[in-house]
């Protein structure tokens, strides 16, 4: 890549003020995501030249074990005490730079990274010599807030050997039957009577026609052989108090009231099946139009007696509508755009077990796009050789369903045959419903659970940090983060008991030092920071007769918003003080023209 006008040069820093720091920076190409827009060699050198600056390179994949092996190099033999890297988002390498660091011998904290990619080369495609102006001063006051750094040391807390696990579905059994083997307590909370969810209502799952209840009772029989597994049911978390490595969580049983300290929490509290409103379909208006659970029922229900009826009367045809409650659009109000992954291979599955009981049934499946991904695609395939006709529609021209007479009939245009226009008699119509969120709000206050879009649990990123949550200590598995089948239920929670084996077995946490902190002769204690810390780590304290704020380090998660509201300037962030931002800004507005 090249471009023709030279790069903006950057005065020197710091107003005549050495700070005597040795500081090597590092350019990544991104293979093109970065360098495809910015010119990484003209960045290179502009900032080549800058104050501090020992080493300044570029590389490929600055993540890459030889560009990291090449950083280490650099820090032991030129004696580095400052790191910048511009390359992509710190949310995918920071940690990754910081143990480079850390392998070289240098505080982790005196790292720096610069986003190139998100917040540059992406966001200025149309712009090239624009991006790479932009990244000219990224990159500089990155080098100015590195210069700032200071070694940092992560915050040390015991941790209680011991797990709270809410849900007693599939996820939260089989979360905690692993725990125990581990051997850590588990306390498991279920709001229902029984455990096992939706699990223990199907006796046919797919793939291989598992039995939902017998599955549910081997998991039972199983916790019941560990001692150090305790299970309430009928019971829901009243309270909860305390940080990670030791939460205070009461819990209310019947009329009593439970207390136990656990270093970490399991959220597994499942999904709700979409409930369609009256007239969406038909449903509602027509007997003979049923969701899929309740078809479901039906079928397993029939198993063995030759013939499928309903309200007595016997069944010839079957027509299914999928995408009912999933993929709705953007515009409806509540609308779940998402799909719903498992209604597919589990419509197609029950169409499957129709023909075992009379395979002289006709079966019709209207479908926006058929989605048996994996190892599931043979279910579609052997409904096709058996017999079930599907019928594919376009979004914005949904099957019709027409009552007559007691009658019902399905009007669509099929795609499959250029737009045809099929009329078909039909004897029940199935609603192929999706999963929604469950109506969890108590819970969400109570645990400060952040929610996504979707409605469901958010984890911080969903293939580097699948099951973690902003809360430290606080893990979210199977369909409560989302939909999922069984099977991916299941890798869920062993994924979340991984993490919370590897936080409590060792019996300590380390916790992030870029936190809040007070300075106490500035503070008198005006009380605006406590309401404005969204975690409610600040707390009024009294330090020789004078009240100040005092910020629970185990609470707090450096967000700053406590920061501009103290009206005495007596809250700080450490890693992202006055004199750091102050240092960036007059570094972004130097020199910008060529």
């Amino acid at each position: 890549m090249s471009h023709k006008n030279s790069p903006p040069s950057i005065p020197p820093s710091g107003q005549g003020k050495s700070t005597g720091r040795r500081i090597g920076v590092y350019i990544c190409y991104c293979g093109g995501n970065i360098s495809d827009y910015v010119d990484v060699e003209k960045v290179r050198e502009a900032i080549a030249s800058q104050e501090g600056v020992v080493v300044a390179k570029t590389t490929m994949f600055a993540c890459s074990d030889a560009a990291q092996q090449e950083i280490i190099e650099d820090i032991q033999q030129k004696k580095l005490d400052g790191l910048v890297v511009a390359s992509c988002s710190p949310k995918l390498h920071l940690f990754t730079f910081r143990g480079a660091a850390e392998r070289a011998g240098l505080n982790p904290y005196l790292y720096v990274q610069v986003n190139l990619r998100e917040q540059d080369s992406w966001a200025h495609t149309d712009d090239p010599q624009g991006a790479t102006e932009k990244a000219i001063k990224l990159v500089a006051a990155g080098i100015e807030k590195a210069k700032l750094t200071k070694p940092l040391k992560p915050f040390r807390l015991e941790t209680v050997k011991r797990t709270l696990i809410i849900g007693a579905g599939i996820a939260g059994l089989r979360a905690a039957a692993a725990l125990a083997d581990l051997g850590i307590e588990v306390v498991v909370v279920e709001k229902e009577q029984r455990v096992g969810g939706w699990l223990s209502k199907f006796r046919s799952l797919y793939p291989h026609n598992q039995n939902g209840p017998q599955l549910v009772a081997s998991l039972l029989e199983e916790l019941e052989k560990r001692e150090n597994v305790t299970l309430y049911t009928s019971a829901e978390i009243v309270e909860k108090k305390g940080c990670i490595g030791d939460f205070e969580v009461k819990i209310k049983t019947g009329s009593n009231i439970v207390t136990h300290n656990v270093g970490a929490i399991i959220v597994a509290t499942g999904f709700e099946n979409y409930q369609p409103s009256k007239g969406e379909f038909g449903y509602g208006e027509a007997p003979q139009i049923i969701t899929l659970p309740e078809f479901k029922e039906l079928v397993e229900n029939s198993q063995g007696k030759g013939n499928l009826t309903y309200n007595g009367r016997p069944i010839q045809r079957i027509s299914y509508i999928y995408c009912v409650g999933s993929r709705q659009s953007a515009g409806e109000e509540a609308a779940h755009t998402y799909c719903s992954r498992f209604c597919c291979n589990a419509a197609i599955h029950t169409a499957l077990l129709v023909n075992e009981i009379n395979p002289s049934i006709h079966q019709f499946h209207f479908y926006r796009d058929i989605r048996t991904y994996g190892k599931f695609e043979p279910l579609y395939e052997e409904a096709c050789r058996q017999g079930s006709v599907f019928i594919r529609f376009a979004a914005t021209e949904p099957p019709q369903v027409v009552k007559n007479n007691g009658q019902l009939k399905i009007k669509v245009k099929d795609l499959l045959t250029a737009g045809e226009e099929l009329e078909l008699d039909t004897d029940l119509i199935v609603l192929v419903t999706g999963m929604i969120p469950r109506e969890n709000s108590e819970l969400v206050n109570l645990l400060k659970l952040p929610l996504g879009k979707d409605g469901f649990f958010n984890e911080i990123h969903p293939k580097l940090r699948p099951v973690e949550t902003v809360i430290d200590g606080v893990f979210i598995a199977g369909t409560s983060q989302g939909p999922k089948n069984l099977a991916e239920s299941v890798a869920s929670s062993l994924a979340a008991t991984a993490k919370t084996a590897a936080l409590l077995l060792k019996g300590y946490v380390e916790l992030e030092p870029l936190i809040a902190f007070v300075d106490k002769e500035r503070c008198q204690w005006c009380g605006l920071c406590a309401p404005a810390c969204p975690y409610e780590a600040i707390t009024k304290t009294n330090l020789a007769g004078k009240e100040i704020a005092d910020v629970n380090r185990a609470l707090c998660k450096g967000c700053g918003g406590c920061v501009p509201v103290c009206p005495q300037d007596a809250l700080h962030l450490e890693g992202y003080t006055d004199d750091q931002v102050e240092a960036m800004i007059e570094a972004l507005a130097r020199g910008s023209s060529n």
